[in-house]
């Protein structure tokens, strides 16, 4: 017993405002549990920020700004500075700046990169933000506070890569942990499939494409809506099931032009249940994003026995391997083709299965296995 209490360690849990960075919620619920399983005999402390914004996905321009500016740089970091653990994890970049407060405690730092999509992709700060230059100032300085980190964590290799290009770091102080993919997202052969799509079709002919994610440039909306266009075209049933943002402005007034509103359907933000029903009543998930730090909805469209076409740019390929249809993004063309493809029944079996090989690679439990073995590396 008295080894057993030398051997417990106390770790802060930085958090994002919770509901609201939902990749974010994510990341930190399947880490904080998988760590406790895996680990009962340390104490794991959860430091999350009050609430001040009102948009489910965008807390960074949303609500009160002098709120939000308050709470993220100072009370939320103050309360974090203020737990007394022994090792600190923030697991957020854009809350980098909290290791300027932790430095002269003397405690280990560990710091969770996703992406730096900003530095690629600067208007999804520009566009959205009611003061640009400042959203664009206080991305940088958060972001330059990994410096700061004894190790980080990055979700991909890509995004590690892009973290010693961008930011200079050292590739000694960063280990790459892949994310895992909760098994709530799996196969599911019942009636509420079957209904999914009859609710959501005209007949049962449909070809059911699904989009799941915000609809920031570098998720290449337009293309799936001239993919989209493209199929209908061509005379074939097709529908897109979009789940996840809000179209912008601009790509509803494609749409409206287009003609496309009544092969759209729009789900906003299911419950779990749901959208693990939504994938596996669709034929298939297109996503051919620009960019990507990891990419967890392919890996949930795998899981869930949905053929992915996807992206073969950034971190993509090394979470699909050869589990997926991976194309030029803007290659409209061919991403149509494979659509078609598809339709081939012992082609797509092939793929699902492969598919479904490839998610089981991904796991929580081996998330927070690697990271339980960091923590441990910064601390004895």
């Amino acid at each position: 017993m008295h080894q057993e209490k030398k051997l417990v360690k106390r770790i802060a849990i930085a958090r994002r405002e919770r509901g609201n960075a939902l990749s974010m919620d994510v990341y930190a619920d399947n880490l904080i549990a998988g760590l406790r399983t895996i680990r009962p005999h340390w104490e794991i402390i959860e430091v999350a920020p009050q609430p001040w914004s009102s948009d489910p996905e965008d807390s960074w321009h949303s609500g009160n700004p002098v709120q939000k500016y308050y709470e993220r740089f100072w009370r939320h970091p103050l309360a974090v500075s203020r737990t007394k653990v022994d090792l600190f994890h923030i697991i957020d970049h854009t809350d980098g700046h909290i290791a300027r407060w932790l430095t002269k405690l003397g405690k280990p730092i560990a710091i969770t990169c996703h992406d730096l999509v900003q530095y690629v992709y600067p208007e999804i700060l520009k566009d959205q933000s009611r003061l640009p230059a400042l959203s664009m100032a206080s991305w940088r300085y958060s972001v330059g506070g990994m410096k700061l980190a004894d190790c980080i964590i990055a979700v991909s290799s890509n995004t590690k890569k892009d973290v010693i290009s961008m930011l200079d770091i050292s590739s000694d102080k960063i280990t790459t942990i892949p994310n895992g993919v909760d098994a709530q997202f799996r196969v599911i052969k019942s009636d509420r499939i079957w209904k999914q799509k009859h609710q959501h079709t005209t007949s049962s002919e449909e070809i059911c494409l699904l989009n799941v994610g915000s609809t920031h440039q570098r998720k290449n909306i337009f293309t799936i809506l001239k993919v989209l266009e493209t199929l209908i075209q061509k005379g074939l049933p097709v529908r897109l099931w979009k789940v996840g943002s809000n179209f912008t402005a601009e790509q509803q007034a494609y749409i409206c032009d287009r003609q496309l509103e009544s092969q759209i359907t729009c789900f906003g933000y299911p419950d779990r249940e749901t959208l693990v029903e939504l994938y596996n009543a669709a034929d298939l998930l297109l996503a051919p994003s620009l960019y990507e730090g990891f990419g967890l909805t392919i890996l949930e469209a795998m899981a869930c026995g949905t053929p992915v076409v996807t992206s073969n740019v950034s971190s993509v390929p090394e979470v699909v391997g050869d589990a997926a249809i991976s194309l030029d993004p803007m290659d409209i063309k061919a991403i149509t083709e494979s659509i078609l493809q598809l339709q081939n029944n012992n082609y797509r079996q092939d793929l699902v299965q492969k598919g479904l090989a490839r998610a089981k690679q991904f796991t929580w439990k081996q998330t927070a296995e690697n990271t339980a073995s960091v923590y441990e590396q910064l601390l004895f």
